[in-house]
């Protein structure tokens, strides 16, 4: 046996443990946070590099700029030409700075949906590679519409007739994340988190405190191991031991052989197939049933709603 399957083995025996274990305490999954958020982590160009190494980026929104926190553009990688776009948030200050952090603006999302109706054009498959706190929420950039690119980018991913898979390889937050991951399917490294808001920011408004983001995470519970639980991802890829900042190489080889796998068995299907598989996905999440009005102590406290309102009482 080769050391890469030997290697490759252990990265799966150790994630199969993880998502079959018991829930992650609160120490885990902040850990997880902080190794999502780690400086040396690989962002999209460094697996850009790696895996599409003839790749021509695209820039500007032809309305009003360009987003150094988007890249985009057209890749070959081993399985063919790709349309890759994601969340570049830099490496020191200067480039930080210039890509806003990764945080995108409206421009950012509107150059996405230029370069997917491009992919849409050329019958290319598109490849999103998520890692951002958020869209920027600056006064300027909601004067520029940035709630409703975020919504249109969405609306265009769903739509799109090609097959197409996101990839949180870092920090997945807010619906700056979600901007992007509207695909048929959703891949998260080992180390990554999706959640609908950071850490940071759901303290601040549950309790006007950012220093509880701990408390936060733990409710909330982001790790690519309970959004695989909960459905929202369909894959969570096994990083080299310690984390992917610890061997890009590994981690780069790690995930393409993943998204090869993935992106043959969407191409096996037709493009109505495709788009009907990715609405019923997203219907399925977050479904809910309605129950009768009960009275709401007897709700709090865990008794079941019929039992409730026939004078009954066994804890649910």
């Amino acid at each position: 046996m080769s050391v890469a399957a030997r290697r490759g083995g252990q990265f799966v025996r150790r994630l199969a443990h993880r998502l079959g274990g018991s829930p992650e305490t609160g120490s885990a999954i902040w850990e997880t946070i902080q190794l999502a958020r780690h400086q040396d982590r690989p962002y999209p160009l460094d697996y850009i590099e790696r895996l599409f190494p003839d790749f021509e980026e695209l820039h500007g929104d032809r309305l009003y700029g360009d987003d150094p926190a988007i890249v985009a553009g057209i890749g070959r990688g081993a399985d063919g030409p790709m349309v890759v776009i994601g969340h570049q948030k830099g490496r020191d200050t200067t480039e930080r700075t210039y890509r806003n952090f990764g945080m995108p603006g409206p421009e950012g999302y509107r150059k996405a949906m230029r370069v997917m109706a491009l992919a849409e054009k050329m019958d290319l498959p598109v490849i999103t590679l998520i890692d951002t706190p958020g869209a920027f929420p600056g006064s300027g950039a909601e004067e520029r519409g940035q709630g409703g690119a975020i919504a249109r980018s969405m609306q265009t991913m769903l739509r799109l007739r090609v097959p197409s898979i996101a990839v949180v390889i870092g920090e997945g937050s807010s619906g700056g994340a979600l901007a992007l991951g509207v695909t048929d399917r959703v891949m998260m490294l080992e180390n990554s988190t999706y959640s609908v808001i950071s850490p940071e920011g759901g303290a601040a408004i549950l309790w006007r405190d950012a220093a509880k983001a701990k408390e936060a995470a733990t409710a909330f519970q982001p790790t690519a191991a309970n959004c695989y639980r909960w459905g929202i991802a369909d894959v969570v890829v096994p990083e080299p031991a310690g984390g992917a900042h610890r061997d890009h190489d590994e981690a780069a080889r790690l995930l393409g052989g993943y998204v090869s796998r993935a992106m043959r068995e969407l191409q096996a299907l037709s493009p109505a197939d495709r788009r009907r598989q990715r609405r019923d996905r997203y219907r399925r999440i977050g479904a809910y049933r309605e129950v009768a009005v009960a009275d709401p102590t007897a709700m709090a406290s865990g008794v079941d709603p019929a039992s409730a309102s026939n004078g009954g009482g066994s804890a649910a």
